[in-house]
Parts: structure tokens; C-alpha cells; sequence
């Protein structure tokens, strides 16, 4: 079993770099609002995963380490979203070029 501040720590770095992963699914004609869900749910996700490979199944068993670890991947990748990947335009760029070329039937 991991500490409960080495989760926390794992879920901050993973989340600070799902921004740009997040970009290539997402679609620049999407509303911000469809947007947000989707980052929040791969945040989640990324934190569910991030909780379970740092310290296994038994840490879902400790609230407060598994919500931890989930709340630090949503916290630290929508803080630098907002802080860094967003101003810098490296996620909408990433949203952009894996957006063009596809049809827009379908």
C-alpha cells in the first residue's frame, strides 16, 4: 500500500499532463460545456488508474487515499489547463490537428 501523500503527488503529475492527451478527442466545434465533461470524466478516469497502478486494488479500500488520488488528477489537470496549456494554445492546437482532415459526415 502507497501513502496517502504518495497518491496524491502520482494523481498531481498525471494530472498536469492529461490536458494535452484530453485535446486529441476532444473537437473545437464542441461546446464548452460538452468540453468540460469530457476533461472532468478523463480526470477521473486518469485518476482511477493513477490510484490503482501506485498502490493496487487494496487502496480503494482507504477513502481518503482513492478519493485523494482522484480529486488531485481532476484539481491539477483543470488548474493547468487553465494556468498553462491553455494560454500557451498547446491543447486547442493538439484539439485542432487531431480534428482536421476528418469528414464532417458521420
Amino acid at each position: 500500500m502507497s501513502s496517502t501523500l504518495e497518491v496524491i503527488g502520482t494523481g498531481s503529475v498525471i494530472g498536469a499532463l492529461l490536458p494535452p492527451l484530453t485535446a486529441i478527442v476532444q473537437k473545437p466545434k464542441w461546446s464548452a460545456n460538452v468540453k468540460r465533461i469530457v476533461a472532468v470524466i478523463a480526470a477521473a478516469l486518469g485518476g482511477i488508474v493513477t490510484v490503482a497502478s501506485t498502490g493496487g486494488l487494496d487502496e480503494f479500500t482507504q477513502p481518503v487515499t482513492a478519493l485523494g488520488g482522484i480529486a488531485a488528477v481532476i484539481a491539477a489537470s483543470q488548474t493547468t489547463y487553465d494556468l498553462i496549456w491553455k494560454p500557451s494554445k498547446i491543447a486547442p492546437a493538439v484539439e485542432a490537428v487531431t480534428s482536421s482532415g476528418q469528414s464532417s459526415a458521420g
